[in-house]
């Protein structure tokens, strides 16, 4: 293990916190040691996790020891961020609520090679970050994800497990290929992966805005297994298994209408047509029949619905030009950051 730390940790130094926000900035924005390996940046968002937040840190300066560590803190009530501070990190604010908020300031102040983003509840393994980078160098991917697999006790709820599991047959169901763990809070991303990241989605919506946009882009991508362990003594979920999984899921939705519109207006239209075929076969065998229309109303709703198939086609064929222009555009944005550089 030793070695293949070695092999994989960034030589940058931990700035030096004299004027709080803006010394770290400067910091961030240049690096402090230029040299053969990568400099890698571990982003841990967090809300009220001062019972975790300490040990997190403590674990990957250790699994990953010249990375720079950046805690956010997200309007914690607690001790968080002094906790996170007395620990080693740098620690930044994010006043819009959310993890989607959070991930989206992260990305837009950090500039690393590698970013691992962690969750600040102590439930993930720092121990596999290691192999996680090196697998992100060595095979030149745009994203490592960590799929819970060692669950230890009953950290992964049931209702987690199975929402999960819908969420994630649905990707792979539209997109052809997907996670096995579209929610998972363990992630490596390269640095082409986070600065052509749109970051839309404001809540925990974003673990499965991660997954589509590496789909839609066709990002070379992993999974690895890690154990997942229940949360320490004193820490809380934030997360709402019904509230959040609607979000989730509209979220999902909503990006599959985005960046599938002909498939998804394809299907309005199928809909509509199998109901107008369904309401208006009758009137045309009983105008066969007898020369009337004798329901006028299901005749014209029929049509309507028609109509409106007609309708849902063309808009799909629309906005799916217009969709293959945002895809080209996030391709560029894309191309124009340099691929993760295969390590020794």
């Amino acid at each position: 293990m030793p070695e293949t730390l070695q092999q994989l940790a960034a030589t940058a130094t931990l700035p030096q916190m004299r004027d709080g926000w803006y010394a770290d900035r400067a910091a961030t924005r240049t690096p402090a040691v230029t040299t053969d390996e990568p400099s890698i940046a571990v982003l841990v968002p967090c809300f009220n996790e001062e019972a975790s937040i300490a040990k997190v840190v403590t674990d990957f300066r250790a699994a990953l020891p010249h990375a720079r560590i950046y805690v956010y803190d997200n309007n914690s009530t607690d001790r968080t961020a002094l906790e996170a501070r007395a620990a080693g990190a740098i620690v930044r604010h994010e006043s819009l609520q959310g993890k989607g908020h959070v991930v989206r300031r992260m990305f837009a102040d950090v500039d690393a090679e590698a970013y691992v983003l962690v969750d600040g509840d102590d439930t993930y393994e720092a121990g596999s970050a290691p192999a996680m980078v090196k697998l992100l160098f060595d095979r030149q991917l745009d994203m490592v994800s960590a799929t819970r697999g060692d669950v230890r006790g009953d950290a992964y709820r049931l209702g987690h497990r199975l929402g999960n599991r819908l969420l994630s047959g649905i990707v792979r169901w539209v997109f052809g290929q997907g996670a096995s763990d579209l929610l998972s809070g363990y992630r490596v991303f390269s640095r082409r992966f986070v600065k052509s990241f749109p970051a839309l989605s404001g809540g925990f919506e974003t673990e499965a805005e991660f997954t589509i946009h590496a789909l839609t882009l066709r990002m070379p991508m992993r999974e690895v297994r890690t154990p997942y362990r229940g949360r320490p003594e004193g820490s809380r979920s934030k997360l709402n298994t019904v509230g959040d999984g609607l979000r989730i899921l509209r979220t999902i939705v909503t990006l599959i209408s985005q960046e599938r519109p002909l498939q998804t207006f394809s299907l309005v239209m199928a809909i509509l047509s199998a109901a107008a075929l369904a309401l208006g076969l009758p009137v045309v065998v009983d105008y066969l029949h007898t020369g009337l229309v004798p329901r006028l109303p299901t005749a014209l709703l029929a049509t309507g619905l028609s109509m409106l198939g007609f309708v849902a086609l063309v808009c799909g064929l629309v906005l799916d030009s217009v969709s293959r222009g945002r895809k080209e555009m996030k391709r560029l944005a894309y191309l124009a950051c340099p691929p993760p550089a295969q390590r020794g």
